[in-house]
């Protein structure tokens, strides 16, 4: 089968989204599948490689993935002709994906993660027109009425119900978690405990963007609770530095000295993807103060590493997590102290891990792509 995929962006650009569809292409390149992607040029890249059987091309957008969007529909248009099918995600990578399978009338998919319908203001910095904007758009490229919307959790799938997106034409295939990269019997979390001069506190860790949906304000306002409850403990985050979140880092460093709690908390830069298993398996205990999420890697990761969660009950969360566990209410510092507290006392609940596998991913793709093709 020869598979095209339009991603805004693809490795080395390193995110949840990235990651699955490097194990989905590379998985399926694995199998004998013929597969090519078109995705943004990112500075001190190649125009086009192939990495693990996968041919990726490469396109200048000056740096940008919101001109993706319109410069891309050249290369996808001369590579589709060949195809069996387009295969594509939110956000910008859509339109050009949908109006060139509608051209050449080959099957178009879509990945949807998480539906921000609605909800721009309350989970980003937007003002009230941006917010409207991203409103229109969003609904835009939902109601391109491409032939499969594949939601990444039960969640999602019930968000694009919400805004009239017919059933029959979704299905739910989660996202493929690496459980050979994510064996806590690779790592020792002592060495790194010691490496970072903690071998004697109680460690909960925080991974990811400051970005508002992510809820890390509400985690740092916990801190002096936790504190309080947990003396010894401190809060390890993690944080991203990329330029596009810097307004909201900075807003973070002032939070920790506005509350005074500089020594409550280390701030590390960001780690490689090989390395962020073994600050994980120090960890005593991974928050997750997400306000929404599409699917929750950072939940699924930390169980995957035999590692209590604490994650916010909204979204797609509850559906995720497993093994030792505190649900608590997104946006309250209060509840999410109780939680790591609870955790700290071994007061969490139990549920047998779930496990979502590669092979699953790889699988259920290919059977929806060969559903499309009969």
């Amino acid at each position: 089968m020869k598979i095209l995929f339009v991603l805004e962006n693809y490795i080395p650009h390193i995110g949840g989204v990235e990651i699955v569809f490097k194990n989905l292409s590379e998985g399926l390149a694995n199998l004998g599948h013929d597969v090519s992607i078109v995705t943004h040029r990112l500075k001190g890249t190649k125009k086009f490689e192939i990495i693990n059987g996968v041919k990726i091309y490469r396109i200048n957008c000056f740096y940008s993935r919101y001109w993706f969007t319109f410069l891309s529909i050249p290369k996808v248009f001369s590579l589709a002709k060949n195809v069996d099918l387009i295969h594509t995600t939110t956000f910008n990578g859509a339109f050009p994906a949908w109006l060139v399978s509608k051209i050449l009338r080959k099957k178009d998919i879509i990945t949807v993660h998480e539906v921000w319908v609605g909800k721009w203001r309350q989970l980003t910095e937007m003002g009230f027109f941006n917010a409207f904007i991203h409103n229109i758009l969003e609904r835009f490229i939902y109601f391109l009425n491409f032939d499969k919307y594949v939601c990444v959790s039960k969640s999602t799938q019930k968000q694009l119900f919400g805004i009239g997106i017919d059933k029959n034409k979704t299905e739910v295939v989660y996202n493929g978690v690496d459980y050979e990269h994510w064996n806590p019997k690779r790592y020792n979390g002592n060495m790194m405990r010691k490496k970072l001069g903690l071998e004697k506190n109680f460690i909960y860790l925080f991974t990811g963007r400051p970005g508002v949906s992510k809820g890390l304000e509400y985690l740092i306002k916990a801190v002096p609770l936790i504190s309080k409850s947990i003396p010894n403990s401190r809060l390890l985050a993690i944080i991203s530095k990329d330029k596009a979140y810097e307004k909201r880092y900075n807003f973070i460093i002032k939070l920790i000295q506005d509350l005074k709690i500089k020594d409550d908390i280390i701030i590390h830069d960001p780690v490689q993807y090989k390395e962020l298993p073994l600050f994980i398996k120090a960890a005593d205990c991974v928050v997750v103060p997400s306000l929404a999420e599409g699917f929750g890697f950072a939940v699924a990761e930390a169980c995957a590493m035999n590692i209590p969660v604490v994650a916010s009950n909204t979204t797609s969360l509850p559906e995720i997590v497993s093994e030792k566990y505190i649900l608590v209410n997104p946006r309250d510092e209060v509840n999410i102290a109780e939680g790591v507290i609870k955790i700290y006392k071994k007061k969490y609940n139990k549920k047998a891990i779930i496990r979502f596998r590669k092979e699953d991913l790889i699988s259920n793709y290919l059977r929806i792509y060969s559903s499309l093709r009969k």
